[in-house]
């Protein structure tokens, strides 16, 4: 019997990311189970699509992670919204929020940045980013913007996900969604 993860995201930068991550960690996986990922156009468009999505979801085996950034929320209040939007259904679920935003993942792994962005090393040691903790930054999107020189959120996501070790990497909030993932495919 197959099985699928669909992972609902709030923007296409997030989706890039999570083809690359998930084709990482897992390049063998068991037949039968799959990912689908259904991305959105920001916060609001998720928020309204996913309880939809999942209420008339049509294929079997189905296994919905909803991925939505912080961005400086009340962590517990922003997951609590979420849970409430969520259908009765039969259907496994997790909602996963990203701490602050995507960026803090690449945040996470330094050479990654460094990789793809060889003109961010300077930068890297002069703010000290090896010494913070990637999710505490409010301004991550920012910061990355100001390290890679481009404002191309897409773009920047793949060529950063391209480079990242998904083992090294020191965003708590990463490894919380990586671990979600993990549950699914021993499952």
């Amino acid at each position: 019997m197959s099985a699928h993860l669909i992972l609902m995201t709030e923007e296409s930068s997030m989706g890039e990311t999570l083809r690359i991550i998930l084709a990482k960690l897992f390049p063998d996986r068991r037949e039968g189970f799959d990912w689908i990922i259904i991305e959105h156009s920001g916060k609001t468009d998720l928020e309204r699509s996913f309880p939809r999505k999942i209420r008339v979801w049509g294929k079997p085996n189905p296994h919905f992670l909803i991925l939505r950034d912080n961005d400086g929320a009340d962590c517990k209040a922003l997951k609590e919204k979420l849970t409430a939007l969520v259908p009765q259904t039969s259907h496994p679920w997790k909602i996963r929020i990203v701490c602050q935003e995507l960026e803090s993942w690449f945040l996470g792994d330094l050479d990654a940045i460094q990789t793809a962005y060889p003109g961010a090393k300077h930068k890297l040691s002069q703010k000290n980013l090896h010494k913070t903790e990637p999710d505490s930054h409010t301004n991550a999107s920012q910061l990355l913007e100001e390290l890679t020189k481009t404002g191309a959120k897409r773009i920047r996501a793949v060529e950063i996900a391209q480079h990242m070790n998904p083992d090294k990497n020191r965003s708590h909030s990463f490894h919380v969604f990586v671990n979600s993932v993990k549950q699914f495919f021993q499952a």
